[in-house]
């Protein structure tokens, strides 16, 4: 038979960021905190979650630009051509045996990767 009728408990601003506070404490465990303070954890976590937000400043997404008639071309200055961008790189994985493996950049350059297998094969 349940004879009262049991209510919401209101928190306020102050003893949130108190509890919040604790759990951000050397050693604190945040089970042990809320436990004492009669409450779930996990609404410990959604206070910290909410206290600890850091709301980005209001500024103004749009920056004015002012449009201008185009400069005349640079005199022509020899330059040099622009970097060609790597081939997308992959990891590839070479069995040795006796449980070893190498793992090298497919892009590595095969002399080194002789050097490197040679002293491996040799121990």
């Amino acid at each position: 038979m349940i004879t009262s009728v049991e209510r919401r408990r209101r928190w306020s601003r102050e003893e949130k960021e108190r509890l919040v506070a604790a759990t951000f404490e050397p050693g604190a465990s945040v089970s042990e905190i809320a436990r004492s303070a009669g409450i779930h954890s996990g609404q410990l976590f959604r206070w910290r979650k909410e206290l600890c937000q850091v709301s980005a400043p209001s500024i103004s997404r749009f920056i004015p630009v002012e449009v201008v008639a185009s400069l005349p071309a640079p005199d022509a200055v020899e330059t040099a051509p622009p970097a060609r961008s790597r081939k997308k790189t992959s990891i590839v994985t070479i069995e040795l045996g006796r449980s070893r493996r190498i793992r090298v950049e497919s892009d590595i350059d095969t002399e080194a990767l002789v050097r490197i297998l040679d002293v491996v094969e040799r121990r």
